[in-house]
């Protein structure tokens, strides 16, 4: 991975309880922009993204606690471990660590998540953010009906009981990667030929193991329990994401089929939302990287 990322620094940084690899570079001095990526990948995602963005921003793209090369500690009992407020958390510590109290947010899939809470609980912390295809979660569980089941199975699958998705996908876990990868869309146009042999090989490497698939499964099992307890009481608190906000999405993902994804964030912004969609399915910053570069960019460069 390292011909994609010349110039950006990879390590781990000591984040509470866990270490966090990410990688930085880019413009110094420019905006700080934190991008995050989503399951079953890792900080790759941003790869071609990253190359048309670091002449204007210094960019951070972590690996997740659960996921890449980030530490992927056992799960607690009520998962609050991967509760999203604490990857938020993990991720408020990164920056401060790397000088950057405010920054720009991005989040893709479950990244959008964790920037989601991030928004909501260190609002001093995020001038402008972006979440890329998804609706907010609390709005996806509760709009669940046979359609949504069978497009969105993995989120009933996963958050079985250890050690059964665990030990069901780690029979396979290279075949069950690919397939997620592959059949994230409504136009049956199934195959990743848009992820080069080099990138595929780099999340393989990073999903394939035990640790990782627990990782995964323990980020899934907190959004339907600890994430929705935190997601309701903000709403019944009133509490709002307070800074502007640019929604995309696939033209042929699922999101795009399931829900309205503008009116949705819309109702959950206190400040100004827009955004639209892009011709592409749900993996959007890899198979559409100079259009979600230009719409990032544009938005977030207006700061």
């Amino acid at each position: 991975m390292a011909e994609w990322f010349e110039g950006f620094e990879g390590r781990l940084h000591d984040v509470g309880d866990v270490r966090i690899f990410a990688r930085s570079g880019g413009r110094a001095g420019g905006p700080p922009l934190l991008l995050l990526h989503g399951f079953p990948q890792t900080h790759a995602i941003w790869r071609r993204v990253a190359s048309l963005l670091a002449d204007r921003f210094f960019l951070v793209m972590p690996d997740l606690r659960g996921y890449g090369d980030s530490s992927k500690p056992p799960g607690q009992p009520d998962h609050a471990n991967y509760s999203k407020r604490t990857m938020a958390a993990d991720m408020v510590a990164l920056m401060r660590a790397l000088g950057h109290e405010r920054f720009g947010l991005v989040g893709h899939d479950r990244g959008g998540r964790v920037a989601h809470r991030l928004a909501l609980d260190h609002p001093h912390a995020v001038s402008r953010l972006c979440v890329i295809d998804i609706a907010p979660t609390l709005d996806m569980y509760a709009a669940t009906d046979m359609r949504f089941a069978s497009f969105y199975y993995h989120w009933f699958h996963l958050i079985q009981p250890a050690p059964l998705p665990e030990t069901m996908i780690g029979a396979d876990p290279a075949f069950y990667l690919r397939w997620k990868l592959g059949a994230w869309r409504t136009d049956g146009a199934a195959g990743t030929s848009y992820i080069e042999p080099q990138a595929m090989a780099e999340y393989e490497r990073c999903f394939c193991t035990p640790e990782a698939i627990h990782g995964a499964c323990e980020d899934y099992r907190a959004s339907a329990g600890i994430d929705l307890e935190h997601d309701r009481a903000s709403r019944q608190r009133g509490q709002k994401i307070a800074c502007d906000t640019l929604v995309l999405w696939g033209t042929r993902g699922i999101v795009e089929l399931l829900f309205e994804p503008l009116p949705l964030w819309q109702a959950q912004c206190a400040a100004d939302v827009s955004g639209r969609a892009l011709a592409a399915g749900h993996f959007i910053p890899e198979e559409r990287p100079e259009e979600t570069a230009e719409a990032i960019g544009s938005f977030m460069g207006i700061l």
